[in-house]
């Protein structure tokens, strides 16, 4: 029998700017049965440095950890036609195979979508 999520916050507070807090979060999922946690590296068109997603599979929870701007970013899976597709706010993480494409949809215009970056796993990434 599955566990319910359990989502543990911790708020700490610094020699910071009045007025501004600096926060943290932990999420910690228990689960009983199949959980499985993948690391893939993958090299993305025009990104010199490999990105290291983590995907974090139990069902019914599916995410992903997509490293965003120097941010640890958690996508969560929702319905796509094909592959598994991941969403966080504005970006969007889409994964099928091998090949994963990112999109940043506020890159897009009213006449154009946001054109997507493509990336593939990588084997041997030093």
């Amino acid at each position: 029998m599955m566990k319910s999520p359990m989502l543990a916050a911790c708020l700490a507070m610094s020699a910071l700017p009045a007025g501004a807090v600096e926060t943290s979060m932990q999420l910690v999922l228990e689960f009983e049965g199949n959980a499985q946690r993948d690391i893939v590296t993958y090299q993305c068109d025009g990104i010199d440095e490999p990105m290291t997603v983590h995907y974090i599979n139990a069902h019914p929870t599916f995410l992903a950890i997509v490293p965003i701007e120097g941010e640890e970013m958690i996508f969560a899976n929702v319905i796509s036609a094909s592959g598994a597709r991941y969403v966080s706010g504005q970006y969007e993480w889409w994964s099928r195979g091998n090949e994963a494409m990112f999109t940043n949809v506020m890159d897009g215009t009213e006449d154009a979508e946001a054109e997507p970056i493509t990336c593939h796993a990588a084997q041997d990434i030093p």
